[in-house]
């Protein structure tokens, strides 16, 4: 059994050895055509890239440079010494707006924060303040300070005029990936989502161009480059782009912004009426009929300047309604939001055609909005 034990090992080691003898044979004994074929390919050309190619290119190459990446800061309190001091909170995206140092970016991307940080293209960061914020349209405006070397601002478009099935192209930070292009078409317009917070934002753009956690701020570009919405929020159970995108509509963006970098806020156009979106869902399912009730018309208001009558409320307890808003310059309006998201369209000053309905005949009103504060 010794002499088993021992043999075995040797057994294998002359084995090994002719194997490796074998191996180093194989060499020599390769042809010299199949050892040619060893050496890396030639290069096919390629040839010009296609027109849209270097369209979609040349749109990346030119507006990436103003589009940043926001990290913003919470103090929190520690629970068991008390001491405050500062955590991430969360990314985004935003986009330089003027020559000024103006960001625009999502309200919800700096809501609660204690402090925000913008990166540009060039890898600097720099401290950013908080110039105004829409809570109601999701845009914030901060500013930095950066001097002469800031990169242009984005040229404008406009969302009125948009069509489904247009190319959008969307720029963005998703997951912290620095710069990322996304490409799709407008799937749908004029849509409304509620956040989390229970703002519902109206005249949303919908899209099918990958929008993920951390594009929200960023632009979104025709094809011709220009920025046409502020990227705001996806739909998906995952968290993840699952097709269904929303931007802010740039007509919204060029008349909110504004008032945030010059007043600080944005200042709603409204009638001065009396409404409430629960009361006025039973009030229309009880009378049959798609608009918004006007429950009161304060006096030295421009709905009670214009003429306009609220609900009565008789003796025994009896209701005899006023004026019913059917359309704001002959769109519809069946809900206190759309009614709402129909004034937002224009300023206060502006005088605006009201369609009520009153004592069952229709009749068109012009109103002079005022400020709704």
């Amino acid at each position: 059994m010794t002499r088993t034990s021992s043999t075995f090992p040797l057994r294998t080691a002359l084995a090994a050895a002719m194997a490796v003898a074998v191996l180093g044979l194989l060499p020599s004994m390769v042809p010299q055509a199949l050892a040619a074929d060893a050496a890396p390919r030639p290069v096919t050309p390629r040839g010009e890239l296609a027109a849209d190619e270097k369209a979609t290119i040349r749109l990346f190459e030119n507006s990436r440079n103003s589009v940043v990446y926001i990290t913003t800061r919470a103090q929190v309190r520690d629970f068991w010494s008390r001491d405050i001091f500062s955590v991430p909170r969360g990314t985004g995206s935003g986009f330089i707006w003027d020559d000024y140092g103006h960001v625009v970016t999502n309200y919800h991307v700096i809501e609660n924060a204690s402090e925000a940080t913008v990166r540009l293209a060039n890898g600097k960061d720099y401290a950013a303040t908080l110039v105004g914020a829409s809570q109601l349209h999701d845009i914030a405006v901060l500013k930095i300070k950066v001097g002469p070397k800031l990169s242009p601002p984005l040229p404008i478009g406009t969302s009125h005029d948009l069509r489904v099935g247009q190319m959008v192209y969307a720029i963005g930070n998703p997951f912290g990936l620095d710069w990322t292009l996304t490409n799709g078409i407008v799937s749908a317009l004029d849509r409304s989502l509620t956040e989390d917070n229970g703002t519902t934002v109206e005249h949303l753009i919908q899209t099918n161009a990958a929008i993920n956690p951390g594009n929200s701020g960023g632009p979104l570009f025709d094809s011709a480059g220009r920025l046409i919405g502020i990227n705001t929020a996806i739909y998906s159970p995952s968290g993840a782009n699952a097709g269904i995108g929303f931007a802010v509509p740039v007509d919204t963006v060029n008349r909110v912004v504004p008032q945030l970098i010059r007043d600080g806020k944005y200042t709603r156009p409204v009638l001065g009426i009396g409404i409430d979106e629960d009361i006025n869902r039973r009030l229309t399912q009880l009378l049959e009929i798609n608009g918004v009730v006007i429950l009161k018309v304060p006096p030295d208001t421009a709905a009670a300047t214009a003429g306009l009558k609220g609900v009565i409320v008789t003796r025994d307890g009896g209701i005899i309604p006023g004026d019913i808003i059917t359309a704001i310059e002959g769109k519809p309006v069946d809900s206190v939001g759309k009614l709402a998201a129909r004034l937002d369209d224009f300023r206060v000053g502006d005088t605006v055609r009201i369609t009520v309905m009153r004592q069952g005949k229709t009749r068109v009103v012009p109103v002079t909005l005022q400020s709704g504060g």
